[in-house]
């Protein structure tokens, strides 16, 4: 006789049993993290310009912890996109260390108050503190190619209403730390698949701004699994669209130094 865990996975897969045992044996720590999250937004936003929150097409949040060379280009690559109308909110998890950034009135810096190694609640603080349409993320070890947001946008705004989707995702180049490409992963968005596999990644997503757009606040430890990402898409996608889009226009690194993901190269 197969046993209750067994019989779960037959039903939902593995992913969504491993999140379900997430929340019992973490969700308690969600609680802290929700305080912490909606004070830092108020916080934080009285250091903003006028103390309102900067208003643009797609905001672009990228959390940083002690990566300065990274954290530079992968500023650059999003100062450098074809469409102009985006906000960049750096957010640093306390880590010090940031390098000179470039003068560009679409960005901003902030500090968390002390680190707190929750990726979520860092990219909802980002979140929190701009006003758009869309919202995008990238992590400080990786960047866009110039044509990435442009080319998520026209998939979300240029279809008949009734056909747009509410969130998309591009193709990623998975480089080595040498700077060559390991592969591209390309994988068509399919609920049924995402039971098993954790393919689902926050560097190529752009998500339309809606009251579910925002990550898990679970203290996650980098051998929990699945990790924030996956979980924002897999629910996001409960009631609303993601769609895939096969071009490549990331370019994420397999870093075996990442502060939130474990790699091991052999």
């Amino acid at each position: 006789m197969r046993s209750l865990k067994q019989r779960l996975r037959d039903r939902y897969g593995w992913l969504p049993l491993e999140e379900l045992r997430n929340k019992v044996l973490l969700g308690h720590t969600a609680v802290g993290m929700g305080r912490f999250e909606r004070s830092e937004v108020r916080r934080l936003l009285r250091t903003m310009p006028g103390g309102v929150r900067p208003r643009a097409r797609a905001a672009v949040v990228v959390l940083t912890y002690k990566r300065p060379d990274g954290l530079l280009r992968a500023v650059e690559s999003v100062l450098a996109q074809t469409m102009k109308d985006l906000v960049l909110v750096v957010v640093d998890d306390a880590g010090g260390g940031l390098p000179d950034l470039p003068a560009d009135p679409r960005l901003h810096v902030v500090g968390l108050r002390h680190n707190i190694n929750v990726p979520g609640v860092g990219r909802n603080v980002g979140i929190g503190l701009t006003d758009s349409r869309f919202v995008a993320f990238l992590d400080d070890d990786n960047t866009w190619d110039p044509h990435h947001l442009e080319t998520a946008l026209e998939r979300l705004d240029g279809l008949e209403h009734e056909n747009r989707p509410d969130a998309v995702y591009t193709a990623m180049r998975r480089l080595m730390p040498d700077g060559t490409v390991r592969d591209v992963l390309s994988v068509p968005f399919d609920r049924k698949l995402a039971w098993e596999r954790c393919y689902l990644d926050n560097n190529p997503l752009v998500l339309r701004r809606l009251p579910s757009t925002r990550f898990s606040r679970l203290r996650r430890t980098t051998s929990v699994a699945p990790k924030e990402d996956w979980e924002l898409v897999y629910r996001f996608s409960r009631r609303h669209r993601v769609e895939h889009i096969p071009e490549p226009t990331v370019n994420y690194t397999i870093n075996p130094d990442s502060y939130w993901t474990p790699w091991e190269l052999a």
